[in-house]
Order: C-alpha cells, then structure tokens, then sequence
C-alpha cells in the first residue's frame, strides 16, 4: 500500500475515534468576530464612508453588519487593528 494509502486510513481512524469520544483530543480553532456596526458607530461613520475608508466592499459590510455573513480570521483580525488604531489604519491605506 502506497504511504498516501496508509495515512488515508490511519486518518479515517482518528477521526472515528473522535467521533466515538476517544482518543485524543482535536484542535478547536476559534476566531473573535468584532462587533463590526459597533466598531463603525464608534468612529461616527456611515457605511460608505466606513467602507470606503478601510477598502471594504459596502456589501461585505453590510453583510457583516446584518448578520448574514461573518468575517473570516482575516479579516477579523483587519477589524480589530481598526478598533484599536483606526488613524493609523487609514493613514496605512492612504501610504499604499
């Protein structure tokens, strides 16, 4: 058997185990989604200007802010550098 072949199955096996409760423990990764409205609010802009500001398309933030999507890790880490240093952000945006 090919090694693709045995760590295909020795995969399969891990995951069963798993799903059964044995094992070891798999990895969560967990990803902070900011309050997006409330991070715009906060600098007092609308949408447009928000995502015009930051070179976010306006339907991805509307998106975001209505729940209908949420933003990836990326993306969620974009939002916090704009909660914490909105000027810099945008003054970095500007430089580019």
């Amino acid at each position: 058997m090919s090694s693709f072949g045995t760590d295909l199955i020795a995969a399969m096996e891990e995951a069963a185990a798993h799903a059964q409760g044995k094992g070891k423990v798999a990895r969560i990764h967990t990803v902070e989604v900011p309050d997006v409205r409330a991070i715009r609010e906060g600098l007092g802009l609308s949408q447009q200007a928000f995502a015009s500001a930051y070179r976010i398309p306006l339907a991805t933030l509307k998106g975001w802010e209505q729940g209908r999507r949420q933003p990836d890790a990326t993306a969620s880490a974009y939002l916090s550098v704009i909660a914490q240093l909105p000027r810099e952000a945008r003054e970095a945006l500007r430089a580019a």
